[in-house]
């Protein structure tokens, strides 16, 4: 999960998502805001997803990491197994402890006090494995990395400090190294919400100008698609919160069905909205691979 500055984690309830007008580039985003909310920690599979408060079972967030876990094995499989990996904002460590059944060594950096206890717990059983309590933008790496993993970091920071702390990153990967992003996206122009939850989704161009500032060279980039069939379901039971009165809405039964439909109805039902040239769901999820920038 992210950290910036003090804790971070994940709270009990997700943010209304409504439509924004796009803001400006340098758009700030209020660190203390983010902590502030962030410091409601639920330490969940669910919660780092921000899926929480839509009756998701638990199973949900377990079948999305799943699903995510099989495309980054995928992206990462030039990384050598002896090599050395950085996992800035790592959360509760699920990606951590993917990463340490893989490769030789492995740091954790993460900021919030109760998802770090979680980290520790998690990855207690890998001696390659070497937890950080500690900020990603303050974090000075003392080794070089062949893959540095940012799952869901940059749409938490100021654009002015993802070039500072990809600038510091591009200079402590290995030859040939990666650096690999998942980050929330918009289709058209960054958006923002700027209220006790701040956050700016950028958009697939956007990252590709700020990467290429970064010195780092885009090498592919590719729809995360379990998080897209989630988000839909997500965004269809903010729908149906927003239109039932509280003492009919029975998010636990609307949850579970609206999860299992989204399952049984994949990858069809991801394809109806092209097919309808609807732009649905609002958010969508990239991963990003990158590279030093040879030119």
């Amino acid at each position: 999960m992210t950290v910036i500055e003090t804790s971070l984690s994940t709270p009990r309830q997700s943010p209304a998502r409504d439509p924004l007008p796009p803001v400006p580039r340098m758009t700030d985003i209020d660190y203390a805001k983010v902590n502030r909310y962030w410091g409601k920690a639920t330490a969940s599979i669910l919660g780092p997803y921000m899926m929480d408060d839509f009756g998701f079972p638990a199973s949900a967030g377990d079948f999305r990491f799943r699903e995510e876990a099989r495309i980054v094995q995928r992206l990462t499989r030039g990384v050598k197994r002896d090599g050395a990996i950085l996992d800035l904002g790592s959360g509760i460590g699920v990606w951590a402890e993917n990463f340490a059944r893989r490769f030789s060594l492995v740091t954790a950096v993460e900021g919030s006090r109760t998802l770090f206890q979680s980290l520790q717990r998690r990855c207690a059983p890998y001696h390659n494995l070497s937890p950080i309590h500690g900020d990603v933008m303050t974090f000075e790496p003392d080794a070089r990395y062949d893959l540095v993993f940012l799952g869901g970091l940059l749409m938490y920071l100021n654009e002015r400090d993802v070039i500072t702390l990809l600038r510091k990153l591009v200079s402590c990967i290995e030859p040939g190294g990666m650096i690999l992003c998942r980050e929330s996206t918009v289709r058209g122009k960054a958006v923002a919400l700027t209220g006790d939850y701040q956050v700016v989704y950028r958009s697939v161009s956007d990252y590709r100008r700020i990467f290429e500032q970064c010195g780092l060279s885009v090498r592919h980039v590719e729809r995360n698609e379990p998080y897209v069939l989630m988000e839909m379901g997500i965004e269809l039971i903010e729908k149906w919160k927003q239109t039932v009165p509280v003492r009919f809405q029975a998010l636990r039964t609307v949850g579970h069905l609206t999860y299992f439909g989204m399952r049984l109805g994949s990858p069809w039902i991801r394809r109806v909205p092209k097919a309808m040239s609807i732009a649905f769901p609002m958010l969508e999820n990239h991963f990003f691979v990158l590279g030093e920038d040879a030119s």
